[in-house]
C-alpha cells in the first residue's frame, strides 16, 4: 500500500499521458468521422446524438473526431518544442555550471532574460518575426523554454562538478568534454526527466493559447485551441464546443504536471527518505 501511496502522482500521470499517446495512435481508427467533414445538416447537434458522441460544430464537424485527431497536433508540439528546449539548454547550463567565473555569468544572465521574460509576449513576438502556423509556435516554444533546462543542469553540475569522481576524471587526463558529457550530464538526468514532464505540457497550454488567437495551428486542422475559439461564439446555445476542448488540454496538462510531481518525489533521495 505504501509502494502504491508514494507512486500515485506517476500512476495517474502516466495513465494520462498514455490515453493521450493511444489516442492519437489509434485516432484515424476509431474517430467517427473524418475531422474535417462538413454536414450543413448536422450543424450544433448536442453530445449523445446518433454518430456523434460529444455532438457537432458549427459547420457540423464531429467534436470527437476533431479532440481526438487534436490529439496528434498536442504531441507533435510537445516533442519536438521539448526536443529543441532541451538540446538548447542542457549544453548552456552545463557549460555554466562546468566553467563558472566569467563564462557563468554571461550564460546566466541570459538565462535570467529568458526566464523573466513573460511566456505568452515572448511567443508572440517570435511568432510575429516567424510568422503564423504551428511550425512557427513549435519552433517558437523551443527558443523559449531552453531556460528551464538550463537553470536546472547548471544547478546540479554546480553540485557536482567539485566531486571526487569529476576531481578524479581530471587527475588522469580526462578532457572537460569527456567529464561532462560521460560524467556529470548523467547523474543530471533525473531531474532534466521532470523538467521534459513539465514543458511538455506547458508547450500544450501555450499551443493551445496561440491556436486560440489563430496564430497557431491553422484551419481546418483540429488543435484543441482553435477548437475553443471557434465554439466561442456559441457558448449558450451550444457550450460543448469548448467545454470539451478545454477539458481535453486540462487533464493532459494536469496528467503532464501529476508525472513530474511523481518522477521528483520519486528521483530526489531527500524525499524518497521521507
Amino acid at each position: 500500500m505504501k509502494f502504491v501511496r508514494k507512486r500515485m502522482l506517476i500512476l495517474l500521470g502516466g495513465g494520462v499521458i498514455s490515453s493521450l499517446f493511444i489516442m492519437a495512435l489509434v485516432a484515424a481508427l476509431v474517430a467517427p468521422h473524418d475531422y474535417a467533414e462538413q454536414s450543413y445538416d448536422h450543424i450544433l447537434i448536442p453530445p449523445g446524438s446518433p454518430g456523434f458522441p460529444l455532438g457537432t460544430d458549427e459547420f457540423g464537424r464531429c467534436i470527437l473526431s476533431r479532440i481526438l485527431f487534436g490529439a496528434r497536433i498536442s504531441i507533435q508540439v510537445g516533442v519536438v518544442a521539448s526536443g529543441i528546449s532541451l538540446l538548447i539548454g542542457v549544453p548552456i547550463g552545463a557549460i555554466a555550471g562546468y566553467y563558472g567565473g566569467r563564462t557563468d555569468m554571461l550564460l546566466s544572465a541570459l538565462i535570467d532574460a529568458t526566464w523573466g521574460f513573460p511566456l505568452i509576449l515572448l511567443a508572440l513576438m517570435l511568432i510575429a518575426i516567424l510568422g503564423p502556423g504551428l511550425k512557427s509556435v513549435t519552433i517558437s516554444l523551443g527558443m523559449i523554454l531552453w531556460s528551464l533546462y538550463a537553470r536546472v543542469t547548471r544547478g546540479q553540475v554546480l553540485s557536482l562538478r567539485e566531486k571526487e569522481f569529476v576531481e578524479a576524471a581530471r587527475a588522469i587526463g580526462v578532457t572537460n568534454f569527456a567529464i561532462i558529457s560521460r560524467h556529470i550530464l548523467p547523474n543530471c538526468l533525473a531531474p532534466i526527466l521532470v523538467v521534459v514532464s513539465l514543458t511538455f505540457g506547458q508547450a500544450i497550454l501555450v499551443e493551445g493559447a496561440m491556436s486560440f488567437l489563430g496564430i497557431g495551428a491553422q484551419p481546418p486542422a483540429p488543435s484543441w485551441g482553435s477548437i475553443i475559439s471557434g465554439g466561442r461564439q456559441y457558448l449558450r446555445v451550444a457550450p460543448w464546443i469548448t467545454t470539451s476542448a478545454g477539458v481535453a488540454i486540462m487533464i493532459v496538462v494536469l496528467g503532464f504536471n501529476l508525472l513530474g510531481d511523481g518522477l521528483r518525489d520519486m528521483l530526489d533521495p531527500r524525499l524518497r527518505e521521507r
